[in-house]
């Protein structure tokens, strides 16, 4: 049954089930058997979607009539690599959650975010969208403050307040927007067709972009970031950083780039500067870190950087690359924080200086670990080659130093990524750490599932790419200057 509502439906419905479930392991299982019907839910809209710049499987309904307010969504080639990612993640999410006693408040949170997630990948109308952007802070605000460790009310208190800022400006230029319109409306269409001035593009770009740029994070709005990543439980780091973060530059391709074209133009040198700033700074960072948490943390910015980058080149190959590339670094992501968690278990600690030798204890996790970390530096034939190769292309054309510079992020992504391994895999085995155990039962799953995709995508990118290829040419097509 190909209706995009019931997408939206199952995990809400999920998530009230699932917060009157109070024994830890009937929860966990009711909960994966809800992700893996929403994975299957999903399916169809693959097998059915047709390649080309349409907008397909719409549904919508009058929400408020009286302020012309729609519930409009639908799938196109840019939403459904999301939609994928998405409802794909949570199932591998939920399952890494097994080891921990997580009671169903805990799962019924996800499947909030799951919903509210969804909702900002689907909405053509700009209300709508803007209440599924609300709705998926909520429950990785609770997730992070309860179960996260270290000082997590302070540090989930920053998070809120950067991102809720950035809403509010957002709220202010979409309102404006929706009383442009020749008969007020939210759809994203009323939008893209107004005839704005440049000075008034500007403003609304900024307007956008900050909001945007916060949740990604682009330098300098991205230092909420490390202690989040750092301090909230593994499920709600790799919710954050496995696909809350891909609303922002979803939100950069689908609503700025098309509604303020000129603002773009105006200011796409300043972030072109802003993301290999980021990149080069957190790559740097990273490679000081002694946290392993915090060193993949900062990694993700630089990788943000130049996904980021490659959305305002304004070329095929940029936002090709873009949009494949989210998907690889979620799954990338994912990987590496649910290794660290399995290392922290196992090891009691998260600091690079007290590991090493692993891998004589537990040869699974170091050849996972191996492979994963090379999808996350771009090895050729792994998930993250093309995607970099079709990111640094765009830029190239864009500007050559911009792609000199932002190729940093390769080369010193392999640096401190090849140290973490180094550091924590190789070498002696302290002596505390011979009966460390390799992974096991849902640890090999949730593992051997992304190692699939990672060697998956790296033969056979193409899988995604001819999905968003007409979708991207239609938007660059669009765009009016």
């Amino acid at each position: 049954m190909s209706n995009l509502f019931i997408l939206l439906l199952v995990p809400v419905i999920s998530a009230i089930v699932l917060c009157f479930v109070r024994d830890a392991v009937r929860a966990k299982w009711m909960a994966l058997l809800a992700a893996l019907l929403e994975l299957g839910l999903s399916i169809p809209f693959l097998c059915g979607f047709i390649p080309d710049a349409s907008i397909q499987f719409e549904q919508r309904w009058m929400w408020v009539e009286s302020l012309g307010i729609q519930f409009h969504i639908g799938l196109d080639g840019i939403s459904l690599p999301m939609l994928l990612l998405t409802n794909g993640l949570i199932p591998l999410i939920v399952l890494s959650s097994f080891r921990k006693a997580h009671k169903g408040n805990f799962f019924a949170l996800i499947s909030f975010m799951q919903a509210g997630l969804l909702l900002v990948f689907l909405a053509l109308d700009a209300f709508t969208f803007y209440v599924g952007w609300e709705v998926a802070l909520i429950p990785i605000y609770f997730i992070c403050a309860l179960w996260g460790d270290g000082d997590r009310i302070r540090i989930n208190l920053k998070f809120f307040i950067y991102t809720f800022f950035g809403s509010l400006l957002m709220l202010v230029a979409l309102i404006y927007l929706y009383n442009q319109s020749a008969t007020p409306s939210f759809e994203w269409t009323s939008f893209v067709a107004l005839d704005l001035s440049e000075s008034t593009q500007r403003w609304i770009f900024w307007a956008f972009f900050l909001a945007f740029a916060i949740k990604i994070p682009i330098f300098p709005f991205h230092t909420w970031q490390p202690d989040t990543y750092t301090h909230a439980p593994a499920a709600g780091t790799m919710l954050l950083a496995g696909i809350m973060l891909k609303m922002g530059v979803y939100g950069l391709i689908r609503w700025l780039l098309p509604v303020a074209p000129l603002g773009a133009l105006a200011y796409s040198q300043v972030v072109m500067v802003l993301c290999v700033i980021g990149i080069v700074y957190a790559s740097i960072i990273a490679f000081k870190q002694q946290d392993a948490k915090r060193l993949i943390a900062y990694s993700s910015i630089a990788h943000v950087g130049l996904i980021s980058a490659g959305v305002f080149s304004w070329n095929t190959e940029g936002l090709q690359g873009a949009i494949i590339q989210m998907v690889n670094h979620g799954l990338s992501v994912v990987g590496l924080f649910f290794i660290m968690d399995i290392l922290q278990e196992r090891t009691g600690t998260r600091t690079l200086a007290e590991w090493g030798g692993i891998a004589s204890k537990a040869p699974r996790l170091a050849t996972v670990f191996l492979i994963i970390l090379m999808g996350a530096v771009g090895l050729p034939l792994t998930n993250g080659f093309i995607g970099e190769f079709l990111l640094l292309k765009g830029v190239f054309n864009y500007g050559v130093w911009y792609a000199v510079f932002g190729g940093l992020t390769l080369i010193l992504g392999a640096v401190y990524m090849l140290r973490l391994y180094q550091k924590s895999m190789l070498g002696a085995l302290p002596d505390r750490y011979t009966s460390v155990l390799d992974i096991k039962g849902y640890e090999v799953l949730v593992l051997v599932v992304i190692v699939f995709f990672t060697l998956f995508l790296g033969v056979w990118p193409k899988a995604i790419l001819q999905l968003s290829e007409a979708s991207v040419m239609n938007l660059l097509d669009q765009i009016k200057f």
